[in-house]
């Protein structure tokens, strides 16, 4: 049965929020809100939680996970960034979008796409989201809360909890964050490729 913990969306509760973070460093699967959707996330390097995260959402290896990054210095120790790239970037963080770039060394290998060596990144502008990775101390490995052959991710926490109780460690609740997942920018291969048009503007990609 997951732990649900109600969190208020303006002033996140320090101790729920340690609490939570407690419980991802103990290898939980949660589910969190985020600037765009809810998602799925775990520990970094949490092998059974990839292999949960895969099963809930029936996911292959060619999937881009996600690292979900508290700030930009924390996001360049994860990926390569070049000078262009990372105006592009600076600019559009915080917020809805993810970057698919190369990995560094630091990116354990499961998580890496297996031909390409690259790995999705995001900075979200969520102060729910934020206190977690604050208090987490390192980046959040995560994934959109969609279901298989459902067109839109779950909004509330609790029918999260209802549908998903028996497969999640943790709900975090702190109210309905929309339906729409990022916009994801591809920028492995030098330019943007606009991989997929969602919460955040496309047009400066363009």
């Amino acid at each position: 049965m997951a732990k649900y913990f109600d969190v208020h969306p303006d002033n996140p509760q320090p101790r729920t929020i340690a609490q939570v973070a407690e419980s991802i460093r103990s290898d939980a699967l949660i589910a969190y809100p985020t600037d765009s959707c809810y998602a799925l996330g775990c520990r970094l390097g949490s092998r059974d939680g990839i292999d949960r995260i895969r099963t809930i959402r029936r996911l292959d290896d060619r999937h881009h996970f996600t690292l979900v990054c508290q700030d930009f210095s924390q996001l360049g120790q994860f990926v390569r960034v070049d000078n262009d790239v990372f105006r592009a970037i600076k600019a559009s963080t915080p917020g809805s979008y993810t970057f698919i770039l190369p990995a560094t060394k630091e990116v354990p290998r499961m998580l890496q796409h297996p031909k390409k060596k690259t790995v999705g990144v995001r900075i979200p502008d969520h102060l729910v989201t934020q206190a977690l990775l604050t208090e987490l101390g390192e980046p959040l490995l995560s994934s959109t809360l969609l279901l298989p052959d459902e067109d839109e991710p779950m909004t509330q926490g609790w029918e999260i909890k209802d549908r998903l109780d028996h497969v999640l460690d943790a709900v975090v609740d702190s109210g309905d964050c929309g339906t729409e997942p990022t916009t994801v920018i591809d920028f492995s291969g030098g330019e943007a490729e606009i991989v997929r048009r969602g919460a955040g503007d496309t047009s400066r990609f363009e």
